[in-house]
């Protein structure tokens, strides 16, 4: 089962009994359906949680004769399309007026009588959320959004999200196959747009994944650093062992100042140590920067070093 399918279940599993609230949700899901006018109501989805949760609104607020159609959404898998209609067209005129709609209007909007109040704009938009929303999966990105039918629903939508005092929403929206697509972007703005509409566990679970990803990254980059810093360390030890063979071969290590030689054997010795770690076992132990200041007066004596 896919994120969005989770949250949809999670939504669908809400036991609200308040008829306002299941009405502004229902609202929600028709609106941005299939289709709503007077003559044809149907909804559309591929989600078996929605299909059922519209069913049981339709039912217990206008009961009206329902056909459910269902079809195989490709050949290649098993998912299914939902396909809810209202039969009959005085059903269809009845439940179109009683959301405040008319014949007359040239284009559908949001009537904002339906979503007179916090709870009920909640609910609604849990309903838009239902019939056209989607999340990303939070191990891939973190992305929501709308896929609305009409330009100035997806207006509305904008507008009526903007409008949430509890949460600082700031949806954009893109044209996206003839469909108008409100979206989101970053965890936060998603994580306070699902706990909003009702799917906290939802919520919960992108926070959680969100800082196991940031945990992984942190380990990667210390990994990173480390393999880094290993490869720096065996670059220069291999150059360094260079510089001290070729002082062997020619003058002699023997011929090598007191501290230099000193160094150099321990480095013959010990080819994988970091520079902090040679000074430490020099005797006097000696700080990172001396041991480097040894190093380079040793590679300078093999520069300057004639056969």
């Amino acid at each position: 089962m896919s994120f969005s399918s989770e949250i949809k279940k999670e939504l669908c599993s809400a036991e609200i009994f308040d008829r306002d609230t299941l009405k502004a949700e229902l609202y929600g899901m028709l609106l941005f359906g299939k289709s709503f006018s007077e003559y044809k109501i149907s909804f559309k989805t591929e989600n078996t949680y929605a299909c059922k949760r519209i069913t049981f609104l339709l039912q217990n607020l206008y009961m009206p004769i329902i056909e459910k159609q269902t079809a195989l959404r490709t050949k290649s898998n098993d998912s299914h399309l939902y396909k809810i209609t209202i039969v009959d067209s005085n059903d269809c005129k009845r439940i179109f007026e009683d959301f405040g709609h008319s014949k007359s209007q040239i284009t559908l909007r949001v009537n904002r009588a339906n979503v007179g109040s916090d709870e009920l704009s909640s609910a609604f938009i849990r309903g838009v959320f239902l019939g056209c929303g989607s999340v990303s999966d939070p191990m891939k990105g973190y992305h929501a959004e709308f896929c609305v039918p009409y330009k100035n629903l997806s207006l509305d939508l904008c507008k009526l999200l903007s409008e949430v005092t509890e949460c600082d929403f700031t949806p954009k929206t893109i044209v996206r196959n003839g469909s108008y697509v409100v979206y989101f972007k970053g965890s936060e703005q998603i994580c306070d747009l699902l706990t909003y509409i009702g799917a906290p566990i939802s919520a919960m679970e992108i926070m959680g994944t969100k800082a196991v990803k940031q945990v992984r990254n942190n380990v990667n980059r210390r990994i990173n650093g480390e393999v880094a810093n290993i490869g720096k360390i065996a670059s220069a030890s291999a150059k360094q062992l260079e510089a001290i063979e070729y002082i062997r071969k020619t003058r002699g290590l023997d011929t090598l100042p007191d501290d230099l030689r000193e160094i150099a054997y321990l480095r013959l010795k010990n080819p994988e140590m970091s520079l902090r770690d040679l000074g430490k076992n020099l005797s006097p132990p000696i700080s990172r920067s001396g041991a480097n200041h040894r190093i380079q007066r040793l590679l300078e004596y093999a520069q300057n070093t004639e056969v």
